[in-house]
């Protein structure tokens, strides 16, 4: 579920994405490597959170009388996963205060950023893309719920890696046609079909 949500609903990445993956393109294909390189970064961050979020579910889980802990967590990641379909559909903004809630987070860490934008190697694009992967998201916040319930910080990792690994072909896709995908992602029907999925 965590994979198919991260494919259709990396359309919302392009979104979220979109500039600084139209800023790597400047400059044409050759510049594949710097959309490698930040794509890597930000996947990586992905894993580290599903790590944190894995590693915290399994605390949780090691506590006595866990069935109660483990079944409310189950819960909350399927209600998570249902809030995504309702957002990618446009039906509801529910998730958008889980984005609120990383704002806190990403005011400390979005100044960091400036260090490597413009972006021209991929020394430069990599810890951009670390550094991108906080940016407060609903659609990574659902997986992130996910990944609180697989009870270990490598399984949280690994469901995490799955999820930005679905992420990458639409981003790298934008990077060369955004304008056309960003054409496509606003319309109903793409919307309806990916939330309903």
């Amino acid at each position: 579920a965590v994979v198919t949500a991260s494919i259709l609903g990396s359309m919302h990445c392009v979104g979220m994405c979109g500039g600084i993956v139209g800023a790597l393109s400047m400059g044409g294909p050759a510049r594949l490597t710097l959309h490698l390189a930040y794509n890597f970064g930000r996947i990586l961050s992905y894993a580290t959170a599903g790590a944190l979020v894995g590693a915290l579910g399994g605390l949780s889980l090691a506590l006595s009388g866990q069935l109660p802990l483990r079944l409310a967590l189950y819960v909350l990641a399927n209600l998570m996963l249902i809030a995504l379909g309702f957002y990618l559909m446009g039906v509801t903004r529910a998730l958008a205060f889980t984005e609120r809630i990383g704002q806190n987070l990403w005011r400390r860490i979005q100044p960091l950023t400036r260090r490597f934008v413009p972006a021209r190697t991929p020394l430069q694009a990599f810890p951009l893309g670390l550094l991108w992967g906080w940016l407060p998201c609903g659609l990574v916040y659902s997986a992130l719920a996910t990944a609180l319930t697989s009870g270990s910080a490598e399984k949280g990792a690994l469901l995490m890696l799955a999820f930005g690994l679905g992420t990458l072909p639409n981003l790298l896709l934008a990077g060369y046609l955004l304008a056309r995908l960003k054409h496509l992602v606003q319309q109903p029907a793409v919307r309806l079909v990916a939330g309903l999925l």
